[in-house]
């Protein structure tokens, strides 16, 4: 069961992030009985499913990481359940296409082939369907320990396309999709670099955490060029000046996802101090009484 661990037991630590999974879910269940919506519900779902289906694809990915900077074992237990919870979250936004569009599927299927960002979003939708059928020991077994994990590689290539379909979808204001392109460019970095590295180091933590804000701010200022061919330094500057904050409390997103891998940084510090500090423990030479060191008669 969901709320159970590989030995049959409750899980806590399962049990409640099946409650954060299901709690945008229920949200959005709740703003349509209550009517809190906006005269297009259907709309409403529709971006708001695709949100939380992009916000799970990058917990997805941060598990890993934080399994091995954290040397937390046990959270690996509950990747599998996010990942099939943005898959839920990327069919509930396909559904709702469906709806928008009246169940028409002569005009869906024309619709998915000649528009590009409907494409683009099929095809991440299909990997990730994949990913998540595959998810289950039985499919590990069956497959391979190599070839599984060759497959469930290809949700780097899913997140890319998912991110790109996000950016096509908005039109004034990519200020999540932004967020979520530097914080996957920063997750996509820990791992080539474990892979490639082996451990990572305090510094390359912080070099990573560095390089995800100016990449973040690199895409967005390179989105406004491209979309609405807004000046690429001047947005680019936005990222680093703290003067507007005066007049919005809207911090740039760079700086979101510079704070999130200072905190990955933090929790590599932590790790490394209390391991020296037990090392430290370990090794110091244990106190004895006067009576313990007299010699036996």
């Amino acid at each position: 069961m969901p709320w159970t661990g590989r030995d049959g037991r409750f899980s806590l630590l399962r049990f409640a992030v099946l409650l954060l999974a299901i709690a945008p879910a229920c949200w959005m269940a709740l703003k349509w009985n209550m009517g809190w919506l906006s005269p297009k519900p259907v709309t409403d779902i529709l971006r708001e499913s695709g949100d939380w289906a992009m916000r799970f694809i990058v917990v997805v990915l941060a598990i890993t990481p934080l399994r091995y900077a954290a040397r937390w074992n046990k959270v690996i237990a509950i990747r599998r359940l996010l990942g099939v919870a943005a898959a839920f979250y990327m069919l509930l936004h396909l559904s709702f296409y469906f709806i928008d569009q009246n169940f028409i599927w002569w005009r869906i299927a024309l619709e998915i082939v000649i528009r590009l960002y409907l494409t683009i979003g099929f095809v991440a939708l299909l990997i990730f369907l994949a990913l998540a059928a595959t998810s289950n020991d039985a499919m590990v077994k069956k497959l391979g320990a190599a070839r599984w994990n060759r497959l469930h590689t290809l949700v780097y290539l899913a997140a890319f396309l998912a991110i790109v379909h996000y950016f096509m979808q908005v039109r004034l204001k990519a200020y999540e999709p932004s967020l979520i392109a530097g914080l996957l460019v920063m997750l996509a970095a820990y791992r080539l670099l474990r892979k490639y590295r082996g451990e990572i180091s305090l510094t390359a933590a912080v070099f990573i955490a560095m390089l995800g804000g100016l990449s973040t701010a690199l895409i967005e200022a390179g989105y406004y060029r491209y979309s609405m061919n807004a000046p690429f330094m001047r947005v680019f500057e936005s990222n680093l000046d703290f003067s507007a904050l005066e007049y919005s409390w809207e911090i740039r997103p760079a700086w979101y996802v510079l704070a999130a891998g200072l905190l990955f940084t933090g929790i590599i510090a932590g790790r490394s101090v209390a391991g020296w500090l037990t090392a430290r423990s370990s090794s110091a030479p244990a106190f004895r009484t006067k009576t313990e060191t007299a010699p036996h008669r």
